[in-house]
């Protein structure tokens, strides 16, 4: 992977706040901002901008008819240096700079400062908060500390590992599925894949059937029909005369991300369950579908259900029918004890990433 070195300062705040990382050279704003986040430390709460010389870049927003549309904009057709805001209200302004190539993979190569607390008020509301904290007789200490309570300090390991898992990693089920599809594969009449395909997968993963005989169709692997619904919705699998097969940009892993990744953005409610669903299974352990239904509903305020209340109940029904693909993504692990998260719950979902620290 091709990575570009950047080094990132938060302006007039003292003491320095400053990280060098290494982030893939294709990475794309929306991507950036993520990346950003992770790496300086804060929680992705508020709005955040991209000024590029005389552009303001942000996310698609009607309204806001200053700002261009980050989302296809990429890092390598930037200039080599601009600046990231975040939280348009306390108004920290990040300086980034691209330094030039970066190492083989992404990471935090370099780190000091801790990152300011959220809502603090800015540069000026942070050191009159530095100011209180280091001062016992100060009559705002007390109730200061409590609302800072225990933060944990900036640490270059953590924040590496938080990088290369914010970039992420294509799930080996994925990777499966277009390998074996490489050389193209004809489908049946009824627009499935062939007995072979189907077997092939099931000799890989095992526990993906729902049959003690061998599979003949693909809804004998619930995880893979779901898979294949997938890739052809987010074109990673393209149909043509009767064969489907990968696209070309199926080979680069960036590409690949963020095609599944933007399978979740498609419909609101999926994509927010999906990722409340991987975080509590990260965080709170393996757990059946109602006990999972329990840990998700308390972060679900403002949804609702036929108009009414949204209950452990109603919410266990969407929970079971995110199995499929749950499983086919390796994002979940699903038998007769419940569920448990899967090998690419940390990889492949940013937010979910980032929920899981704090559900």
């Amino acid at each position: 992977m091709r990575t570009s070195r950047l080094r990132i300062t938060l302006r007039d705040v003292r003491p320095t706040v400053l990280r060098v990382v290494d982030v893939p050279a294709s990475t794309r704003l929306p991507e950036l901002h993520e990346l950003l986040q992770v790496a300086v430390g804060w929680t992705d709460s508020h709005l955040h901008q991209f000024v590029v010389g005389g552009d303001v870049y942000g996310p698609p927003d009607p309204d806001a008819t200053w700002q261009r549309d980050e989302t296809a904009v990429e890092l390598r057709n930037l200039p080599a240096a601009f600046t990231y805001l975040y939280d348009l209200g306390d108004g920290w302004e990040h300086d980034v700079e691209v330094l030039g190539p970066g190492a083989a993979e992404p990471g935090c190569r370099y780190g000091e400062g801790d990152c300011p607390p959220e809502d603090c008020g800015g540069p000026p509301g942070h050191a009159e908060l530095l100011a209180i904290l280091a001062d016992p007789a100060d009559p705002e200490h007390a109730r200061m500390r409590e609302w800072v309570g225990e933060r944990v300090p900036f640490d270059q390991a953590t924040t590496d590992e938080l990088v290369r898992l914010t970039v992420g990693e294509v799930p080996a089920s994925v990777r499966l599925v277009l390998d074996l599809a490489a050389g193209g594969v004809r489908l049946t009449p009824g627009g499935r894949l062939p007995r072979a395909f189907v077997r092939a997968v099931q000799e890989r993963r095992p526990r993906w059937s729902v049959l003690d005989r061998p599979a003949s169709i693909e809804e004998d692997l619930p995880p893979l029909a779901a898979l294949h619904d997938v890739l052809r919705r987010v074109g990673l699998l393209r149909l043509s005369r009767g064969v489907v097969r990968p696209i070309r940009a199926a080979g680069d892993d960036g590409e690949v991300l963020r095609r599944l990744r933007s399978w979740f953005a498609r419909e609101p409610f999926t994509g927010v369950l999906t990722e409340l669903v991987v975080a509590v299974l990260v965080s709170g352990g393996p757990a059946r579908t109602g006990e999972l239904a329990r840990r998700v509903l308390p972060f679900l305020g403002g949804w609702t259900c036929d108009g009414g209340a949204l209950g452990e109940e109603e919410l266990t029904y969407p929970i079971n029918g995110l199995s499929p693909v749950l499983q086919g993504l390796d994002l979940a692990e699903r038998d007769r004890k419940g569920w448990k998260a899967g090998p690419s719950a940390r990889s492949l979902l940013p937010r979910a990433l980032a929920l899981s620290g704090d559900v």
